[in-house]
C-alpha cells in the first residue's frame, strides 16, 4: 500500500520514541515482533481489539501463536484467494497488525481454484467435520487440565524406582511445560479452522449483498443472520438460572448490588436446605462455565469468572429483581429470528432472476449454519482452554516461587516464555545437584525492572496506526472485524469537522437511547457498571452478557459490524455503536449522551 503524493500519513514506526522511564522494553518481546525500516512503507492499525493493554513479557505468546495459526489456515491450508497472513509487531507494548493481501491477479486465480476444493469441502460437509472440531478441543482441554507441575521432594516416590519409571520427576519439569505451550499453540491451529472460513462465508454473503442493494446497510446484511443460540451465551444463562433458584428458595435477600461475593456464600451456608441446593448448583455451573475470562482471552491477569467472582455477583442482583417482578430473562432471540427471516425475504424479492434468488439462499444458508462456530468456539478456545492454560502457567510460577528463583508466582508473567524455561532448567539442575538455584539474583532484578517498564508504558497513548496512509481499504474482514474503513482513516487523520459533541461509529444494533456513560479503560473495573449507564470501552468481551443487562447501550473505540460486541449487542437487543476510534477519549463518565445505533452516532448532551 502505499501514501498518495502531498497526502497526510500516520507516524512511521522508526519515528515512535520510546516512552521516558520504558527504555529497553525492546528485551520483553521476541526479535521478530519489532518494527523493522522496511516497515515504515506499510499501513499498521493498533489491534486495541485483542490487546489494549499493555503486553506483559509472557503475554507476548498470545499474539505470537494465534498469528502464526491465522497465517497457516488462511495461506496455507485454505489457500483464501486475496489474503494471505496478518504481520503482527509490538511497539511500546502494544500490538500493532497489517495484513498481507495478494494483488497478483493470477496468483489470485490460482489460489481460488485451492481455496473452492479445500473451502468447498469443509462447507459441504460442515456438520460431520465440526462434530469433530468439538471432540478435538474438548481433548485438548482435557490434556490442558491433567498437566500436572511436579513435586520436588527431597527423594522421588518409591513408585518411581519400583516401577522402573526410568527418568527422575525433574525431567517432568520442562515436559510438562513444553506441553502447556505445545498445547496452546495446537488450540489456535483448531482455534482457526473453522473460524476463517466462517467469516470468508459471511464475506462472500456480504459482498453479494453490496453489489445487489448498494444502498443496504452493513448493519442489515448482519441482522440476516442474528438470533443465533450459541454456546458464548450458555455462561450468562447459567446465572439466570442460579436466580431463579435464589427467588424459589427465598434466598433474594442476599443478592443485593455491591455484595461481596464470598460473604454471600457464607451466609448461604446458614440457609437451610435452600442455601445448600442454591450452593450445590453454584457448584455444577462454575465447572465449565465460570471459565471465561472478563477479557478475551489474551493476557494473564484477565482472571476467569471462576478466578474472581465479581462478575457474575455483580450480575446476579438484577436477574433476582427481573425474576421476582416476573420479567422475561432470555434473550429475544426468536424476535431476532423472526425480524432475520423478514429482512431476508424483503431483500430477496428485490432480486430479478431465479438464479440470483438461488444464489442468495445458497449463501445466506451457508452464513446461517457457520454462524454459531464464530461466537460458539470463543468459549471453549480463549476462554475455558486459556484459562486452564494461564493456571498451569501460574503453576510453574508457584514452583519457580518455592525454589526462591522468584519473589511470587505471578512474577512469572513478566518473562517470557523462553526465559521461564530457562528458570526452570536452574530447578532443574539444581535439584538434581543438591545445590542452588541461582535465578533469584539473575531473575528478579529483570522482573522488577519490566514491572517498572509496564506501568510506565500503560501512560502511553498509542496512535491508531502508524505509517503510509493506503491509497485504498477494501479488505473486508477488516472492516467487519476491526472497523476500519477509508472513511475511519480519514476521521482518525482528523478530517471530520464537528463540534467535538458527536463521536461517528458503525451502527453495530438498533434503537436510539440516552443515559448516563460509564468509561470503563480496564475490563477488571466491570463491577463498577451501574444500572441504565451506557458504558464506553476500547472493546467489549463476549463474556459480558451479565452487564448487557444492566446497561442502556453499548459503545466501543474498536469494531465492525461483526466484531463480538456488535454480535452480542444484536442478540441482547441493546442499542450499540461500535468502531468509533475516539469514544474512550472524547466521552467521561457522568457525562450525558445519545446512543443511536440505526445510524452509528454517538451525542454527549452535557
Amino acid at each position: 500500500m502505499s501514501q498518495p503524493a502531498g497526502e497526510r500519513s500516520f507516524p512511521l514506526p522508526s519515528q515512535i520514541a520510546d516512552v521516558p522511564g520504558a527504555e529497553g522494553w525492546q528485551a520483553m518481546y521476541p526479535y521478530f515482533s519489532r518494527f523493522q525500516p522496511e516497515d515504515d512503507q506499510r499501513f499498521w492499525f493498533y489491534n486495541s481489539m485483542h490487546f489494549p493493554e499493555v503486553v506483559p513479557a509472557f503475554d507476548g505468546i498470545t499474539s505470537e501463536i494465534p498469528y502464526t495459526a491465522i497465517g497457516a489456515n488462511t495461506a496455507r491450508l485454505f489457500s483464501f484467494p486475496t489474503t494471505l497472513g496478518i504481520d503482527y509487531r509490538i511497539i511500546n507494548g502494544r500490538v500493532y497488525i497489517t495484513a498481507n493481501p495478494v494483488t497478483d491477479p493470477a496468483q489470485v486465480e490460482d489460489r481460488l481454484a485451492h481455496f473452492q476444493e479445500r473451502a468447498g469441502y469443509y462447507y459441504a460437509n460442515w456438520d460431520r467435520l465440526y462434530a469433530g472440531w468439538q471432540q478435538r478441543i474438548e481433548a485438548l482441554i482435557a490434556d490442558i487440565e491433567a498437566v500436572e507441575v511436579p513435586e520436588l521432594d527431597d527423594l522421588d516416590d518409591l513408585s518411581v524406582v519400583t516401577g522402573a519409571r526410568g527418568f527422575a520427576s525433574n525431567h517432568l519439569v520442562r515436559e510438562n511445560y513444553h506441553r502447556c505451550i505445545d498445547l496452546y499453540s495446537k488450540m489456535w491451529h483448531h482455534h482457526t479452522e473453522f473460524l476463517m472460513l466462517g467469516y470468508g462465508a459471511y464475506v462472500v454473503f456480504f459482498e453479494f449483498c453490496k453489489q445487489a442493494f448498494p444502498e443496504m446497510g452493513d448493519q442489515m446484511v448482519a441482522r440476516m443472520v442474528a438470533g443465533m443460540d450459541v454456546t458464548m451465551y450458555r455462561p450468562d444463562d447459567e446465572l439466570k438460572k442460579l436466580a431463579r433458584l435464589a427467588v424459589e428458595h427465598d434466598l433474594a435477600d442476599l443478592f443485593v448490588e455491591g455484595n461481596d461475593p464470598e460473604k454471600v456464600l457464607a451466609a448461604l451456608t446458614e440457609r437451610g436446605a435452600g442455601g445448600a441446593a442454591w450452593l450445590a448448583a453454584f457448584t455444577d455451573a462454575k465447572d465449565p462455565w465460570f471459565n471465561v475470562s472478563i477479557g478475551d482471552g489474551f493476557y494473564h491477569h484477565h482472571l476467569s469468572w471462576a478466578d474472581d467472582l465479581t462478575v457474575p455477583f455483580a450480575a446476579l442482583p438484577r436477574y433476582v429483581e427481573q425474576v421476582r417482578a416476573g420479567e422475561d430473562l432470555t434473550r429475544p432471540t426468536e424476535k431476532l429470528a423472526a425480524e432475520r427471516d423478514r429482512i431476508a425475504g424483503e431483500y430477496r424479492a428485490l432480486l430479478d432472476t431465479d438464479e440470483e434468488q438461488a444464489a442468495f439462499d445458497q449463501m445466506l444458508g451457508v452464513c446461517r449454519m457457520v454462524f454459531p462456530y464464530i461466537e460458539s468456539h470463543k468459549f471453549y478456545c480463549e476462554h475455558w482452554f486459556t484459562t486452564r492454560f494461564f493456571q498451569k502457567i501460574r503453576a510453574f510460577g508457584q514452583l519457580l516461587a518455592d525454589r526462591g528463583v522468584l519473589t511470587a508466582a505471578e512474577d512469572v508473567f513478566h518473562l517470557r516464555h523462553l526465559e521461564v524455561e530457562d528458570a526452570l532448567a536452574d530447578v532443574m539442575v539444581a535439584w538434581a545437584s543438591g545445590g542452588t538455584e541461582l535465578g533469584a539474583r539473575h531473575w528478579q532484578p529483570i522482573i522488577a525492572e519490566r514491572k517498572r517498564i509496564v506501568e510506565a508504558l500503560s501512560t502511553w497513548s498509542p496512535p491508531p496506526a502508524l505509517g503510509a496512509v493506503p491509497e485504498a481499504l477494501n479488505d473486508p474482514a477488516v472492516k467487519m472485524l476491526w472497523g476500519i474503513t477509508q472513511d475511519t482513516i480519514e476521521t482518525w487523520l482528523g478530517s471530520e469537522d464537528d463540534d467535538g459533541s458527536t463521536v461517528r461509529g458503525y451502527a453495530a444494533s438498533p434503537g436510539v437511547v440516552e443515559g448516563v456513560a460509564r468509561v470503563l479503560l480496564n475490563v477488571n473495573d466491570i463491577g463498577q457498571i451501574r444500572e441504565g449507564e451506557v458504558l464506553v470501552c476500547p472493546v467489549t468481551a463476549p463474556s459480558w452478557g451479565p452487564v448487557f443487562g444492566k446497561i442502556a447501550a453499548a459503545v466501543s473505540d474498536i469494531g465492525g459490524t461483526m466484531s463480538h460486541a456488535a454480535i452480542v449487542a444484536r442478540e441482547y437487543g441493546m442499542p450499540a455503536v461500535v468502531g468509533t476510534g475516539t469514544a474512550t477519549s472524547r466521552i467521561r463518565t457522568g457525562d450525558r449522551v445519545r446512543v443511536d445505533g440505526d445510524r452509528g452516532v454517538v451525542t454527549v448532551l452535557g
